[in-house]
Order: structure tokens, then sequence, then C-alpha cells
């Protein structure tokens, strides 16, 4: 990896630039943020659709209660959300650092010496193509079924 960047070809030069890494990191950041907002959407709509009478209710606030459901709902979102960013990111960094390593590469290659390897599946030794989940469900059946022979 300490290759001359103009020893490169385009393509290298192209993967190895920062602005590559950067497009790539707000691409998945995007993705991310798009399907969390999708499937926080479909819950909500979903939530309405059983009991719009009591989803109705939840979103005024009244004597007995005097925080909406929604608002109450949101913050217990919040607190989750950064109690599982910051527990990952903990448990992760410790992980690194008790690792020893410095740079992602070396942590790499300490993990790689520590777990086990994975074993390579070629050729496949199983199907990996299926007409449709009847036909993955039946392989499946059958496998199961010639292992207990």
């Amino acid at each position: 990896m300490d290759r001359n960047i103009e020893t490169l070809e385009p393509t290298e030069r192209t993967e190895m630039s920062k602005e590559f890494k950067v497009k790539a990191g707000l691409f998945l950041a995007g993705v991310s943020g798009i399907s969390a907002i999708i499937g926080f959407g479909v819950t909500v709509v979903s939530a309405k659709k059983q009991d719009p009478v009591y989803f109705g209710k939840g979103m005024i606030p009244t004597k007995e209660l005097p925080e909406t459901g929604a608002s109450l709902a949101l913050r217990a979102l919040g607190w989750g959300t950064l109690y599982a960013v910051a527990g990952c990111g903990i448990l992760c960094y410790g992980i690194w650092k008790l690792s020893g390593a410095n740079n992602l590469q070396e942590f790499r290659y300490k993990m790689g010496s520590i777990l086990p390897p994975i074993p390579k599946n070629n050729p496949p030794q199983g199907r990996t193509e299926f007409s449709g989940l009847n036909d993955l469900l039946d392989y499946l059946q059958h496998q199961k079924g010639a292992r207990d022979r």
C-alpha cells in the first residue's frame, strides 16, 4: 500500500482517493437515513390504520396526560438511539484499543490472526440459485432429511 500514487492505474487512484471514500460514506449514510425514515413512516401509518381513534388521542395532550404519545415516543426514540450509538461506539473503540492496533490495516491483520479462518466454498458444495421461496424451502427440507438418515 506504500506505492506512489503516480504509478497507480486510474481506477486504483480513484479508489484510494479521499474523495471516493467521502462519496462512499455519504452514499452509505444517505441510504441508511432514507431506510430509517421509510421504516419509521411505515410503522406510524400501520399504527394509524389499526386504531385511528386512539392514534388521534395520542396526538393531543389532555389533563390526565400532559405529554402526547407522539412526543413521548420521539423522546424514547432519541434516548434509545443515543444509547445504541454510544454503546456500539464504546464497544468497538474498546476492542480496537485492546487489540493494540494503530490503524485499520493492523486491526484487520490482528483480528484475522485471532479469529478462526472462514472456510472457502469453492466450488460450492450446495445449490446457490433458487427460482423462488418454495424452491429454497423444498431444497432445505430435503437436505435436512438427507442428514437425518
